[in-house]
């Protein structure tokens, strides 16, 4: 069966913004692209249907750690993969539970066979190895599936980012030894991209990345970064990634960031993201829009009954009201989270829709420097 495939359609002539297209047996995903995290097999407080009707999500990620301690691998077998359990008959990214695992840093022990933890749910033990972690998410059935690296905390001095980055390094090397040695599951492609380390040292990312880059995957992943690192050292170790991966595989930037975030790591050369922020932020009453940034409990939007946004192509932002969504979340009605996240994630994927439309059409810098300003005033 044929690997993932990327084919680049344009590419902008005032920045290193890219337009491509990755296909995958699950169907097409035009970039750049934003994937809304669905953690246990879901995208909170939001249904598949909206995800693909009103949000129009191409591909959603799925958690590793959380999915292979529930429902665990053998419920996920017995109903044929994620797909088949949760009804979502388009791509999904699983991501390696790797930064989950090095979130509890109080009940796990990272070793060079892999890292034991504590589950979280009844603090059973458990070892991540890159072995059984490429065959969970092969169980789990993503048609994309991240290597077990090590995730650095920021800051790190430079001896631990080096030391992280080549067990990182040696763990890839087991990735694929595994990944190579077992067979796709379910009757579909699946995918391993590998994830660049190295903290906030350029020699270090540069090395990472050539490392990565030598495994000729079908895409790379660029890890460690948006953990508390000040922008302007995001945006320089990502164009630094970009500008040391290969051109003509997708780049994807983990777990970036606000709308802004997204728009300079375009401009730098990034295919795809992910992020909690939209889901997590909608849900604490803050709001992405078209005009800028809002807190919906504050009490100016109480009389306010134009609509959450009609700046975008999503029926809930235009159907329901400032005034009414502020109500609900005051109210702590759950159908206030269900729109505050959808409208977050349709902004989301306006952001890069409207990204991509301004690459194609060559005026993608001056479009970006604009929107950027507008989009993080608050409202």
């Amino acid at each position: 069966m044929p690997a993932l495939s990327f084919q680049l359609t344009a590419t902008d002539n005032n920045s290193k913004a890219r337009a491509g297209k990755i296909t995958t047996d699950h169907g097409e995903i035009v970039t750049p692209i934003f994937m809304p995290v669905g953690t246990v097999g879901s995208v909170k407080a939001v249904t598949q249907q909206q995800l693909k009707e009103d949000v129009k999500a191409q591909i959603i990620l799925g958690n590793t750690y959380h999915l292979y301690l529930r429902p665990g691998i053998e419920v996920l077998e017995a109903a044929g993969g994620l797909h088949q359990f949760n009804g979502w008959d388009r791509p999904i990214l699983t991501d390696s539970g790797g930064y989950q695992v090095f979130s509890l840093a109080g009940t796990r022990k990272i070793t060079e066979e892999g890292v034991w933890f504590q589950s979280h749910i009844d603090g059973s033990k458990h070892l991540f190895s890159p072995e059984n972690v490429m065959d969970i998410q092969r169980s789990i059935g993503a048609d994309i599936i991240m290597a077990f690296d090590e995730c650095p905390p920021y800051p790190s001095e430079y001896s631990y980012a080096k030391k992280s980055m080549e067990l990182t390094h040696r763990w890839l090397d087991r990735c694929f030894e595994r990944f190579n040695n077992t067979t796709n599951k379910y009757g579909y492609t699946q995918n391993l991209f590998p994830i660049v380390q190295g903290s906030t040292f350029k020699d270090l990312r540069i090395n990472s990345c050539q490392f990565v880059s030598s495994k000729n995957a079908t895409g790379n992943a660029i890890g460690g970064l948006s953990v508390g690192e000040p922008d302007e050292q995001l945006y320089e170790m990502c164009e630094l990634c970009c500008d040391n991966l290969p051109v003509e595989k997708p780049r994807y930037l983990m777990g970036v960031g606000t709308p802004w975030n997204i728009l300079e790591c375009i401009a730098l050369g990034v295919d795809m993201f992910d992020c909690v922020m939209p889901t997590r932020n909608g849900r604490n009453a803050m709001l992405f829009t078209s005009k800028g940034v809002i807190n919906i409990d504050n009490k100016k939007w109480e009389k306010d009954f134009s609509p959450i946004d009609d700046g975008i192509d999503c029926e809930a932002s235009q159907y329901y009201s400032k005034a009414y969504l502020r109500h609900l979340m005051k109210s702590k009605e759950i159908l206030g989270l269900t729109i505050a996240s959808v409208h977050n994630l349709s902004f989301y994927m306006h952001v890069v829709k409207q990204a991509r439309e301004h690459i194609l059409q060559g005026d993608f810098l001056s479009w970006k420097n604009q929107q950027v300003e507008i989009w993080k005033t608050r409202l």
